[in-house]
């Protein structure tokens, strides 16, 4: 029980992107980079144009690979939302401003009529 109120508590931590407000984002500004977390069989099925790809259980031994990406925000994204919401915690772990895309590349492409 406590772990869940801990998760919920570090979750509701992170900006989360519905994706109209992600597209209109990427219209306006500079500084927001896309990290798919999908595996890379999911990856040959479609990604969203623009972004770079690192499979969630990657992670942790790429790090190094996103400090270029410092002082600029990195919204993950996954099938459905749940990978990327653990891939953008332990980005801020690490010290990167992270977000999450709600609903990942289904709800995307859902909205965006793909």
């Amino acid at each position: 029980m406590l772990w869940f109120i801990y998760r919920t508590i570090r979750v509701r931590s992170l900006p989360h992107y519905t994706p109209s407000q992600l597209n209109e984002s990427l219209r306006t500004r500079t500084d927001i980079v896309l990290l798919d977390v999908r595996t890379d069989n999911e990856r040959k099925h479609g990604a969203i144009k623009g972004s770079f790809h690192i499979p969630l259980h990657q992670i942790n031994r790429r790090i190094d690979e996103l400090k270029k990406y410092a002082g600029k925000e990195i919204v993950c994204y996954c099938q459905s939302g749940n990978r990327s919401v653990s891939a953008a915690l332990k980005l801020k772990k690490h010290g990167f401003q992270s977000a999450n895309l709600t609903g990942g590349i289904g709800a995307w492409n859902f909205e965006m009529g793909r």
